[in-house]
């Protein structure tokens, strides 16, 4: 009988953490051999740090029978521009048994992100295997970013996920009917209190400094450059408005060295002391070192962890104004973005952020209402089940606070409440109407 291979794709030490976790729960079922396959997603992988060169990974290492590179293997195409061409793919499964020592082994897969490459390409590699999806932060809880082939969608048996927001359930994948199994958050801190152990040179401080968290939002075009300043200078300001004058500012491994150097200098301005975290290290390895007193981001997963695994204050910071800009619609960062404006306190408002607690249930209730119309404005063709929860909603609990969620144009042309006035509500589903003014769009534009 063949032996069984369980192969797991991790792009980030934060994802390959979280297999950590799930397997050291008794989540997976015991195979005969279990494989990591390292990919890095970066845009210039030649200078960036993979999963397999972080500091602590030795210690997620030892889960594994052996660690795979899928840059090296698809070397020189990028990770997440390749995949295989359909008549190839019988080709390329026999090349990488080979390559891997496979045999005729019988593969599983874990991957993230299965709707993109490179989880997608693995997936479509191995054609039979059945394949677990664990989340990627936040995300879990939109929708599925693009329609995904039946052949990858019918093999996916479930999605393993943190319990980030304690009782909202993950919309990912439900459109073919996966279920969402929680990770534990006790293993999760298991596996982050062994990171934090290789992390001598972060400073262990007792006086509780505020963590500011950096994104580098202008990479994903989110931002420019000069927005993404200010949006730090901003976390400065605030933290120190609150009364902190310790700052430590941990900025995306990729982010220009020049700002942090403004930060240094705005936050001696204003009479306290900012030092860099520059390790590459994950903020929840920071949370275990540092024991800070403030955690201030913009739409960070790491926010959610910080309050809800380690009950450290969080506040958020420029999540409103990036609502209205964020395009297109569907966007896969409007969720993430959507539940920390929903949850979290302004940085700018010191009875909110000093106040806050981890959301009840019917907060939770609430949110959940709201990502349903979210997600099915993000995906109506994805998800055509979440339209009468959609029209609810917008039918009964838009006001300026939730509009903010919302774009009227995005609105009207699914012909969805709040769109366009009622009298007027047939035209985005007539044809006629919508055919006159393609045309007159057009003879405009000559």
């Amino acid at each position: 009988m063949p032996r069984t291979t369980q192969i797991f794709c991790a792009s980030t030490l934060y994802g390959a953490a979280t297999l950590a976790a799930a397997l050291d729960a008794g989540l997976f079922e015991p195979v005969d051999r279990r494989l990591l396959l390292v990919t890095n997603n970066a845009v210039n992988p030649e200078v960036t740090p993979s999963v397999d060169a972080m500091p602590g990974f030795s210690r997620i290492r030892e889960r594994f029978d052996g660690v795979l590179s899928w840059n090296d293997t698809i070397a020189p195409f990028h990770p997440g521009g390749w995949s295989p061409r359909g008549n190839d793919i019988p080709l390329w499964e026999r090349h990488l048994r080979l390559l891997w020592g496979l045999g005729d082994d019988r593969i599983k897969l874990a991957v993230e992100s299965v709707q993109v490459n490179p989880s997608l390409a693995v997936c479509q590699l191995f054609t039979d295997a059945p394949v677990d999806v664990y989340a990627d932060g936040l995300i879990s809880y939109g929708p599925t970013r693009d329609k995904l082939n039946p052949l990858v969608g019918t093999r996916i048996r479930r999605l393993l996920h943190l319990d980030l927001v304690p009782g909202l359930k993950p919309l990912l994948l439900t459109e073919f009917g996966v279920p969402a199994e929680l990770v534990p958050g006790e293993a999760f801190r298991k596996v982050l209190d062994e990171l934090a152990q290789d992390e001598g040179e972060v400073e262990a401080a007792a006086d509780g400094p505020a963590l500011l968290l950096g994104q580098y939002l202008s990479a994903l075009g989110i931002l420019t450059d000069a927005e993404e300043e200010d949006l730090h200078l901003r976390m400065v300001r605030g933290a120190v408005a609150l009364g902190h004058r310790r700052l430590v500012f941990k900025p995306h491994p990729v982010a220009p060295a020049r700002w942090s150097r403004l930060l240094e200098e705005e936050a001696e301005r204003l009479g306290g002391r900012l030092t860099v975290l520059d390790r590459p290290v994950l903020a929840e390895v920071a949370f275990q070192r540092m024991r800070p007193a403030l955690v201030v981001g913009c739409f960070s997963t790491a926010l959610l962890t910080a309050a809800g695994l380690y009950r450290v204050p969080v506040a958020r910071v420029g999540t409103d104004g990036l609502l209205g800009r964020l395009a297109p619609y569907q966007n896969s960062n409007r969720v993430p973005l959507t539940i920390v404006d929903a949850l979290l306190p302004d940085l700018g408002d010191e009875a909110a952020v000093t106040g806050w607690r981890m959301p009840g249930r019917e907060a939770v209730e609430e949110l959940s209402a709201l990502l349903k119309a979210v997600g099915y404005a993000m995906q109506p063709k994805i998800y055509p089940g979440l339209r009468p929860e959609a029209e609810a909603f917008l039918s009964t609990r838009l006001s300026p606070r939730t509009w903010r969620y919302f774009k009227r144009r995005r609105l009207s042309a699914l012909a969805l409440p709040g769109g366009v006035p009622a009298r007027l509500a047939f035209i985005p589903r007539n044809a006629t109407v919508r055919r006159v003014a393609r045309r007159a769009r057009a003879l405009s534009r000559r």
